[in-house]
Order: structure tokens, then sequence, then C-alpha cells
């Protein structure tokens, strides 16, 4: 068993309730992520022990999902939305000018101040809002704010702004 570190004893203590073979590993997984807006190698070996599974399961549960992060997430994440709804209305000229202002090739990528980084968002069914992204703060994606009826120069404004420095709260109030 690996040497018990102050890391370790927080994330055992954070899913104590948590049994083997109750099918609690998404709920771990959950726990984690929302407390530290991510899932480390150290967290994924507490989840194993504590619900009796190997490793390597944990880790295939983690990274199947995308919604899991295994680094730490940027202050900002910008979520571009690519579905039908969203093409159809500029979303690619959208997404690519998010990119361009923030100085990235692609979305995954992050500033390299680590302020701000870019994901592919999964159609949410809020097509009404189209061409829509994602705002959330510290990987909390369940807490995010969706922006609609977007253009390339609202934008960029938005995109120059996080990149600056600004709160999403900043950003959307206008």
């Amino acid at each position: 068993m690996p040497l018990e570190t102050e890391a370790r004893a927080q994330v055992r203590a954070l899913i104590a309730d948590l049994k083997p073979n109750d099918g609690d590993l998404l709920q771990a997984l959950h726990r984690i992520q929302h407390e530290y807006g991510y899932i480390s190698r150290e967290a994924m070996e507490v989840v194993a022990e504590q619900l009796g599974l190997y490793a390597a399961e944990v880790y295939g549960a983690t990274t199947f999902y995308s919604e899991f992060r295994l680094e730490p997430p940027p202050a900002v994440t910008v979520r571009w939305c690519g579905g039908p709804a969203c093409l159809v209305r500029n979303g690619r000229g959208i997404r690519d000018a998010i990119l361009a202002t923030l100085g990235l090739q692609e979305l995954g990528e992050q500033t390299a101040d680590g302020r701000v980084g870019t994901w592919l968002g999964q159609c949410n069914g809020t097509c009404e809002l189209a061409p829509m992204m994602w705002l959330e703060e510290h990987g909390h994606w369940d807490e995010a704010r969706v922006v609609g009826h977007l253009t390339a120069a609202r934008a960029v404004r938005m995109a120059r702004a996080l990149r600056d420095g600004a709160s999403v709260d900043e950003v959307t109030r206008g």
C-alpha cells in the first residue's frame, strides 16, 4: 500500500461512505472532481483501494467520460457547442475567432498562463440559443453559464476579457 499522504487522506475521507460492489465508482469520481476540479492519479489509486477495484478499472472509467479531467482545469473553460444548430449559424467561425483571440490552435488546449482553456461541448438541446458556448470557472462544469445568440464579434470580446482576467460573472453580465 502506498504511503498515506495528506492528499490521499483527504480523498479517502471524501469517499469513506462508498463501498465495494455497490456501483459507487462514478459517484466517487464525481465527488473528487467536484472537490478538486480534476481527478489525479493518486485519487484514482485511493478510489481503487476503497472500492476493491484495479487501478486500471478506475482509470478506464475516468478516461471514458469526457467530463472527467486528469489535470487541474484552467481558471476558465470555454466549451464551444459543435451541435448542428450551432454549426449552421457560423459556429465554426465563432470557434475559430475564440481560438485565434486566445492564441490557441485547437479545442482542448489552454493559454500558456493556464488562465483560459477550450473544450468541445456536446449539444444540450438548447438549439434556440444557437450559436452558443458555456463558460465555467475552475472546472465546475455543473455550474457553467450558457451564452447564446453569439456573433464572432461578441465571442472575441468575451475571449479577450477572459484572457485578460475578467471573471465569468463579469463577462456574462453584459
